[in-house]
């Protein structure tokens, strides 16, 4: 199809769609509260529907004070239910497949329902607005005249109990009409590869005689390919492979260790960085301006947003609130309810406010410590079962502890980098280091995905404190006492390097 009649029905895509984005802008309590008692009328009749009779809620705060709060471990039963071939259970229509992402503590991977009312209305949908939004920001873009690399998953779809589960990538690549492959680079059988090795020289070869005009995805994993791409071609820039290439949209993991290499490789001023805000439970928030890394809440997609404030978070004056109480520059712990049938959900997160007309916002973390660096999502269960693991098979004693990520730096791979005090330490460190790692493995597929081959984490570094190296550094931090503990899991180096520092003296 010529790039000029490909415009003009973007340019009407984009006009209708944006009525209805400035419709969500000026009414955003409104837009929310019809959401919620559609998504409750629609489930009236499911097994949770008909427990906490949905048909007789007719306010948020009976909503609020009937159904209760939820995580993946208490949510799991019935997720399981639904993933052997039971219907009906939380959302009406089948739920035919399942998202594989990281791990909880009570299991190596969590497995999201996704409907396809979510598909469509949630994830489609806003891969659409997220090019709507750059058009309408850009109107000398060019993406037409090209292709855009995307770069998802590892996991191929597998089949059990008549659904399906991998990736939310690649559930989306397998669900998507026939033409969007014509506008997108790698094809299909390779973007579904399994092993990332063969998938990662597929990709290349596939993508360096295409004329790329944009790049979708992860940011450690997009860097890995890219430097791939940079070596076979033995380039020093992707504008000599890719003349045409124009912007970037990424999310998943935080993209501030990587601006700089990123720069390097597309050392252009007029180049554009687009984030988005995505999650195997639903697409959430799209950055919808030039220059800015805030981003704008979707709030028309089948899910409706409740907030936790973290300063009340897990204690007894918790409390949640709608978006139409929410604040500016609170920290806030995130709630969904979904057309996937997730009701009040914790997905882990943490975000606030930096506006609030129209509502866009920062994600601030996890409610939970943790490295999420590569897309690996390590959380301190997977560490403390970890260590538990290599210390009985070492007879290792653990007294303190804490990591954070080693962040790519040109073509080198990323990592982490553990300081332990031990009460008694391994006779073989090079053992406990190796143990560690694979116990690692084993509890966390994402973790072990990134660690295959080393092809984005290298094994991790571990340094062996000196004795009372944590008491001297919360001493020093006037943090001694039953209430103050050492960060356990940080995405910064900030701790680390305290330490580190304080342990050479």
């Amino acid at each position: 199809m010529p790039i000029p009649i490909v415009n003009s029905i973007a340019s009407w895509f984009l006009k209708k769609r944006f009525h209805q984005i400035e419709l969500f802008v000026k009414y955003p309590n409104e837009v929310q509260n019809e959401l919620l008692f559609n998504l409750i009328k629609v489930a009236k009749d499911t097994e949770i529907g008909r427990k906490y009779d949905f048909n007789s809620i007719k306010t948020y705060r009976e909503f609020n004070q009937r159904i209760p709060i939820s995580n993946y471990e208490e949510f799991h039963p019935l997720i399981e239910r639904s993933r052997n071939g039971e219907q009906n259970i939380f959302w009406p229509t089948a739920i035919k497949w399942f998202a594989k992402s990281s791990g909880t503590t009570n299991a190596k991977s969590k497995f999201i329902p996704v409907s396809m009312e979510s598909l469509e209305d949630c994830h489609y949908a806003a891969s659409k607005d997220l090019l709507c939004m750059y058009l309408n920001n850009n109107e000398d873009a060019q993406l037409f005249t090209g292709k855009s690399l995307r770069l998802g998953g590892s996991k191929e779809l597998y089949k059990e109990n008549g659904t399906v589960f991998g990736d939310l990538s690649a559930i989306l690549i397998d669900n998507m009409p026939f033409w969007a492959e014509f506008s997108s680079t790698p094809s299909n059988r390779v973007s579904l590869m399994s092993d990332w090795e063969t998938k990662m020289q597929a990709i290349v070869e596939e993508t360096i005689e295409e004329n790329v005009t944009s790049l979708a995805g992860v940011p450690s994993w997009m860097l890995v390919l890219l430097n791939n791409v940079l070596d076979k071609t033995e380039k020093d820039s992707l504008f000599e492979i890719w003349p045409n290439l124009e912007v970037y949209f990424h999310g998943g993991v935080s993209f501030n260790p990587y601006v700089e290499q990123y720069k390097a490789i597309l050392p252009s001023n007029k180049f554009r960085y687009y984030e988005i805000y995505n999650a195997s439970e639903g697409f959430f928030a799209i950055q919808d301006q030039n220059n800015s890394s805030d981003l704008l809440l979707m709030l028309d997609y089948g899910i409706f947003y409740e907030f936790i404030p973290m300063d009340t978070y897990k204690t007894l004056q918790q409390r949640v609130v709608p978006l139409s109480e929410v604040e500016l520059n609170t920290n806030y712990a995130v709630l969904i309810t979904t057309n996937a049938g997730l009701w009040r959900y914790k997905i882990g997160d943490t975000i606030r406010f930096v506006s609030l007309s129209p509502h866009r916002i920062k994600v601030t973390g996890r409610t939970k410590h943790h490295i999420n660096a590569f897309g690996e999502e390590l959380i301190i269960e997977n560490a403390e079962h970890a260590f538990k693991s290599v210390c009985q098979k070492t007879s290792a004693e653990i007294v303190d502890y804490t990591a954070a990520p080693i962040f790519m730096e040109g073509k080198e791979k990323g990592a982490h980098e553990w300081i332990i005090e031990f009460k008694t330490p391994p006779k073989h460190m090079a053992d406990f280091e190796y143990l560690f790692d694979e116990a690692l493995k084993s509890l966390n597929s994402d973790y072990e995905a990134k660690r295959l081959n080393n092809m984005t984490l290298n094994k991790p570094k571990i340094h062996c404190a000196r004795t009372n190296l944590f008491y001297d550094w919360l001493k020093n931090n006037n943090k001694l006492g039953g209430q103050h503990k050492v960060p356990r899991l940080s995405n910064s180096r900030v701790y680390l390097e305290e330490l580190l520092r304080l342990n050479e003296q």
